[in-house]
């Protein structure tokens, strides 16, 4: 779908992607795939307009404010849905982070086709880490019954059967506990992904779609040996660790506060490498490009400059 908006092919380059396309297993599994025609570089802009629309998500039994980040026909607050169906991911902050502070991130989704809803809930000084993870399936939850729901902004925009999970710190921690009590969730991402009460790691250890975990060497409130590799090792197959060379906790969001540490890369860099490593294993995981494959699992994951990669395919 993207690489048609991307470029105009030709009839031998259309045959030979969809012979491609019929030799790739679009399983979310490391199975080696026939060579692609292109390649694709997700850590620049996708071919969307970005939109954007508050909300207010009233599913499961629960409520609360939320943004969403969205492809639309035009940019902008409230416009179109661009035609879909989209893919749909519930993406949880950190502690005590507004989800305005994830605003770089999830509009690159966006362009990428991606609609992504940021629950503005557990924002105190005492969350609750497991009614965070509530939050983050009832998002989804609220997405899928949008896409049936007949004036809906998002209806007919959906894809539910391509559900994910994402967050930064003790959101990317809820974003595992949320993942293990949801089967329609079809893979993971998480940013310094924290330990939580209940157990991030145990939950980890429990799923098994596929999970990324993203960490930074020099993160000194979140460490990747106390936090993301003890997630990494819980976790069957298939799953994956990038360890950012230099990045640091805060370098995942667009501004540092009270609190907040630093490394040795630049913000810019940091969030660079991190749209391109997730961004690929979503659309990737998702199946939506299966050309994708290298930059997940093969060389040009593992060879990748300034990140440490680990993985059980």
């Amino acid at each position: 779908m993207f690489r048609r908006l991307l470029r105009t092919v030709s009839v031998p380059a259309i045959l030979l992607t969809l012979a491609a396309a019929l030799a790739v297993p679009s399983a979310a599994t490391a199975a080696t795939p026939a060579p692609s025609t292109a390649v694709v570089d997700p850590s620049n802009p996708g071919p969307f307009a970005v939109a954007h629309t508050d909300v207010t998500v009233s599913a499961a039994g629960r409520s609360f404010a939320a943004r969403v980040w969205y492809p639309g026909t035009t940019a902008g607050a409230d416009a179109t849905v661009a035609a879909g169906p989209h893919p749909g991911l519930a993406f949880g902050h950190g502690f005590f982070q507004d989800v305005s502070k994830y605003e770089s991130l999830l509009t690159h989704y966006a362009s990428w086709g991606v609609i992504t809803v940021a629950p503005k809930s557990q924002g105190g000084l005492f969350p609750s880490h497991s009614g965070f993870a509530d939050d983050l399936n009832a998002s989804l939850t609220w997405l899928t019954a949008q896409n049936s729901t007949g004036g809906s902004r998002f209806a007919g925009a959906v894809d539910t059967a391509r559900l994910g999970l994402s967050g930064h710190s003790m959101g990317g921690g809820a974003a595992l506990l949320a993942a293990a009590r949801n089967s329609a969730v079809k893979t993971v991402s998480t940013l310094a992904a924290a330990e939580t009460d209940p157990s991030a790691v145990t939950a980890s250890g429990l799923l098994s779609i596929p999970a990324q975990y993203v960490g930074g060497s020099a993160d000194s409130i979140a460490g990747v040996a106390g936090n993301q590799q003890k997630m990494y090792d819980a976790k069957p197959s298939p799953t994956q660790l990038r360890v950012i060379t230099g990045g640091f906790h805060c370098g995942f969001v667009d501004s540092s506060g009270i609190g907040c540490d630093s490394g040795s890369v630049t913000r810019a860099v940091q969030q660079r490498l991190t749209r391109g490593i997730t961004t690929a294993y979503l659309l990737y995981t998702w199946g939506v490009d299966d050309s994708l494959y290298d930059q997940v699992w093969g060389s040009a994951a593992r060879n990748l400059a300034g990140v440490v990669y680990s993985a059980k395919p």
